[in-house]
């Protein structure tokens, strides 16, 4: 069987043939490359509308027998671009008369490294040029754990290289440069499972304009950049209990971010898969792949309803092929937990948390990060605790070695008793520290512990303190804040967090979200729409 597949969500116009009997991928690609500064839409279709009738007649010109069915990129990218293979691809399938395979281009990302490495139910982070997400498979779609808040890590880089007077891609000129670099303080910013770039590019533009050398700036870049998305995986496949990881997207070429991927999981015994260099950027070849495995799931495209979509997400993806169903991780009665970033050790009465060396990151910065979170992680979690949020006590801090000693509450962690009195403690919980200004900074179902049994706050007895068992615990990625998007950030967190750990996870959020606005502000709740509606191209 032969699919043919073609590629076209901005910059890269692609064809491809997959042969199943070889397990062979033929693939053309006709790269736009701009004069100056970063992709232009109109340039970018321009190319796409030259190049695609070649790349496919090179492709088919390379299959060895007739095609059996067309898949093509069907968002999210650039409109323009999408809609000119769009039609390419829904007149091939008819003039062929063989099936249409519409591919979401973000989970053909992912599945390329799932097929090729052999991996069961890999957490995948994909780090492209407009994207940069976690995704992680559970009852039969892909959910989003997380993602950028801003700008996808390969255009944020870009943004720096245009400043600079550099030309598209910025990418390898900056790994290039960073050879012969030195570390030098930039912003670092993880929120909870997400990342932002804003910040950290500002500083960088700002740190040339001073008169910091371009070679350090840019291994600044990479150290920082790289370890948030590594951080961020680790964070996930900590909340999920995976030991699986690929990677996908051009950015993934990066020989210091395919590196910091492989300590990591070395470090936690978990499996690492780097597609090789053609599949990571954006090619058909991926499209293809994922064709034939839709293809055999019956899942293929009406011409009638085969509409690209600019702002596709993976997460809208029903995905037919896999009838799998993940299973809750558990860790009841362990008596050390592997973490994110640390080691917890528990006692009967006393836990006590290490956070480790993060050999993946530069080491002044993981000094910096390991001393920091410790500090404010005591402050914020006895501050909360004042402000009536059950916490553990806090009975001593040594940010020297990164260790701090609580008392021990609960029995299982939230994502063990996922049910709707426990969420609504949760979103009154997070209302009530929003109104001090505290920031949590990671409300995922494995920061918040559980005791006493799930029965309804109204009906359970005794003092403040054991009439509700729903503890809030790790504030190290917390902070103080009065702004409402900080706030907002919580909620977008906690959210993700449900949907990559329950199968209710809508029910759950709405009571959430009602319980939420008994304690907190109806602002954030509305600054949380308009956090998910700004339709980020990812």
């Amino acid at each position: 069987m032969r699919i043919l597949g073609v590629e076209g969500t901005a910059w890269a116009a692609s064809a491809a043939v997959y042969t199943t009997n070889t397990d062979s991928v033929f693939i053309e690609t006709d790269a736009y490359q701009p004069e100056s500064g970063g992709i232009h839409p109109r340039e970018a279709a321009e190319h796409m509308s030259d190049a695609i009738p070649t790349v496919i007649e090179t492709a088919l010109s390379n299959a060895d027998g007739p095609i059996d069915a067309v898949a093509f990129s069907r968002g999210p990218g650039l409109g323009p671009c999408l809609r000119i293979v769009g039609t390419a691809a829904r007149a091939l399938s008819q003039s062929l008369d063989v099936p249409l395979i519409g591919v979401n281009h973000m989970v053909a990302h992912l599945e390329i490294g799932r097929q090729q490495s052999g991996f069961d139910s890999p957490i995948c982070l994909n780090a492209s040029g407009a994207n940069a997400h976690v995704l992680g498979y559970r009852n039969g779609r892909y959910r989003v754990l997380g993602e950028t808040m801003d700008t996808g890590v390969g255009n944020a880089i870009d943004k720096f290289t245009r400043h600079v007077g550099w030309s598209h891609p910025g990418g390898p000129k900056v790994e290039e440069a960073a050879k012969d670099g030195e570390y030098i303080d930039l912003p670092y910013v993880v929120k909870g499972m997400d990342f932002s770039f804003s910040g950290i590019m500002s500083a960088a533009k700002q740190a040339v304009d001073s008169g910091e050398a371009i070679e350090d700036v840019c291994f600044s870049l990479q150290e920082n950049i790289f370890a948030m998305l590594t951080e961020v995986a680790e964070r996930a496949l900590s909340l999920t209990g995976r030991d699986e990881l690929v990677l996908g997207g051009g950015v993934g070429q990066n020989a210091r971010l395919r590196e910091m991927l492989a300590e990591m999981c070395d470090q936690r015994g978990a499996k690492f898969y780097a597609p090789e260099p053609r599949f990571l950027r954006d090619n058909a070849g991926m499209i293809a792949v994922l064709g034939k495995v839709m293809l055999d799931a019956g899942d293929t495209t009406p011409v009638s309803d085969s509409a690209v979509d600019s702002n596709y997400r993976p997460d809208q993806v029903e995905v037919s092929w896999r009838t799998d169903r993940e299973e809750v991780f558990r860790n009841v009665g362990e008596r050390e937990i592997r973490g994110a970033e640390a080691t917890v050790s528990i006692g009967s009465e006393r836990v006590t948390k290490h956070r480790a060396v993060k050999s993946y990151r530069h080491p002044e910065l993981d000094a910096r990060l390991r001393k920091e979170r410790t500090t404010l992680e005591a402050r914020l979690t006895s501050d909360a605790r004042r402000a009536g949020v059950p916490t553990p006590v806090v009975y001593d801090v040594d940010p020297a070695t990164a260790t701090v000693e609580f008392e021990h509450v609960g029995e299982n962690d939230l994502r063990e008793e996922l049910t709707a009195s426990r969420v609504r403690d949760v979103g009154r919980h997070l209302g009530a520290m929003h109104r001090e200004g505290i920031v949590h900074g990671d409300p995922t179902t494995r920061n918040v512990r559980c005791a006493g049994g799930d029965t309804p706050p109204n009906e359970r007895a005794g003092d403040s303190r054991e009439s509700d068992r729903t503890y809030f615990i790790d504030f190290g990625l917390g902070y103080y804040s009065d702004d409402v998007e900080d706030y907002a950030m919580d909620l977008h967190v906690f959210n993700q967090s449900l949907a990559g750990t329950s199968d209710v996870a809508d029910e759950l959020w709405r009571e959430f979200e009602s319980a939420y606005l008994e304690t907190g502000d109806e602002q954030v709740v509305t600054q949380l729409r308009e956090i998910e509606g700004r339709g980020r191209y990812q």
